[in-house]
């Protein structure tokens, strides 16, 4: 039974929401909190970017018909599901916060990404239609296993995204104020390290080599054999580094003064209510928000169009570009753990400055170069700085957030980073466009860090905590 103090709500064992969030963080907590991260990677880069995604576009929709083309759909597919997770953020990290059941959210949406995934393995190539018969009512597509693939790609891109809401709110669940940077920066590289794992496994073991035996395992290439084997291993990767932190990590103590059986529709006008506390009471927060959005769009950019680049502009090798995602994560990471340090020793302002300014120039310099030792060169430089500040985004926020609301604040943090996930692809093309060459792209990525910069500047470093919001 939970009772009301003035420190905030009790556990079962007496534990206040502030002692559970501020306690010390133990290692045991931190390295099960970053491998789900790990495990998390596994959707990221074998499903949404180098593979499934790939197989399901070039051989399970190659011979679509009709006006659009199945990466046309696919881009649809996913559009259309961001827009889902920026309605749906606020209001899963508003109510798990509020009934004390973050670990709940984040079980049941990890569970909702490992089963699609699971059952991404029945979307095979083939020119046989998908038949299905349910007594009631038969169905039959000739290309129903492609629409299959992109309904399960929508919906577990959905689970992933919005799972990262509970998540990222219990940062501040395994670590301390003096080293929330480390933690954070810790456990992203966890993701990183992660996913170049999977990566070269599932290239040597699954995909490597030619003719109808894939991959020092021998996988057939039948109907998408090996490819759909990748994505099964890529789920019971996640299960089993997801497993840990349900063990390790303390639940958030329920909170008795909030109502936890809110209709979507009063959680909703709460969220509208509590945005607009943040405008008279600590408008550095809602600025943050803003600015964070547009910056981390800015660094999807470097990732989503950094092969396209790589290839069209200065002469990397298609084989050789998986060999240059691999080095990149790997710098990534190695970055996000280094700035961990100087996030708890400057504050995480210090750090995405830095690192903003240092990509600027960067991509100012691959803007007049050429030829592929130089994009190794100056693209790994780029893609160092991106952990460094995607790590300490996430800290900025939680050193601005009241304990017990940061699943409401992560919430808004994904919300509006959906909001504005337009800028770079849009800037990258129209500067295309307008110069009529790929290498121009990269003036629409400087623009978009430039505005994110510009924003964070002139938002004050964070406290330790933040101003409460309205209950």
């Amino acid at each position: 039974m939970t009772a009301s103090s003035a420190d905030g709500a009790l556990d079962a064992h007496g534990r206040s929401t502030d002692e559970l969030v501020g306690s010390a963080s133990k290692t045991r907590q931190v390295i099960s909190w970053g491998l789900w991260d790990a495990g998390n990677s596994s959707f990221h880069a074998l499903v949404v970017t180098f593979v499934f995604a790939v197989y399901l576009v070039n051989a399970v929709g190659d011979d679509i018909t009709g006006p659009f083309s199945a990466s046309t759909w696919l881009a649809w597919s996913l559009a259309l599901g961001g827009i889902v997770i920026a309605i749906l953020a606020p209001v899963t990290g508003q109510r798990s916060d509020a009934a004390g059941k973050r670990k709940k959210a984040l079980a049941v949406l990890t569970i909702g990404t490992i089963i699609c995934m699971f059952l991404m393995f029945n979307v095979k190539s083939t020119d046989s239609p998908l038949v299905l018969n349910l007594g009631f009512v038969s169905f039959e597509s000739q290309f129903g296993y492609f629409w299959l693939g992109l309904g399960l790609l929508a919906l577990a891109a959905a689970f992933s995204e919005l799972a990262n809401v509970p998540y990222n709110a219990m940062l501040r669940q395994v670590s301390r104020p003096d080293n929330v940077g480390r933690v954070s920066g810790i456990a992203w590289s966890f993701g990183y390290f992660g996913g170049i794992f999977l990566l070269l496994f599932s290239f040597f073991g699954f995909m490597a080599g030619d003719g109808d035996q894939r991959g020092f395992l021998g996988l057939s290439t039948d109907e998408g054999f090996n490819v759909r084997m990748v994505v099964v291993m890529a789920a019971v990767w996640f299960a089993i580094l997801a497993i840990p932190l349900f063990l390790a990590v303390p639940e958030l103590p329920r909170d008795p003064r909030v109502d936890t059986k809110m209709t979507f529709r009063k959680s909703y006008a709460k969220v509208f209510r509590d945005v607009r506390v943040l405008y008279r009471e600590d408008r550095r927060t809602l600025w943050y928000l803003l600015a964070q959005g547009v910056f981390r769009d800015g660094l999807s950019g470097v990732f989503a169009f950094g092969a396209i680049l790589a290839v069209t502009v200065y002469g990397i090798t298609e084989s050789d570009v998986l060999l240059f995602g691999a080095a990149a994560n790997i710098v990534a990471g190695i970055g996000a753990v280094l700035a961990g340090f100087f996030d708890d020793r400057f504050g995480p302002k210090a750090v995405i400055v830095t690192g903003l300014s240092s990509m600027i120039v960067t991509g100012a310099i691959l803007l007049v170069v050429d030829g592929p030792a130089m994009f190794w060169v100056f693209g790994l430089i780029l893609c160092f700085w991106v952990g460094p500040i995607q790590s300490s985004a996430r800290t900025f926020l939680v050193r601005l957030t009241p304990p017990g609301r940061e699943g409401e604040m992560f919430g808004l943090y994904l919300m509006v980073g959906r909001a504005v996930s337009f800028l770079t692809p849009a800037l990258f093309g129209l500067f295309v466009w307008l110069f009529a060459g790929d290498r121009f792209g990269i003036l629409g990525i400087i623009l978009v860090l430039s505005a994110g910069l510009a924003l964070l500047l002139t938002v004050r470093k964070p406290d330790q905590l933040g101003v409460g919001l309205a209950r």
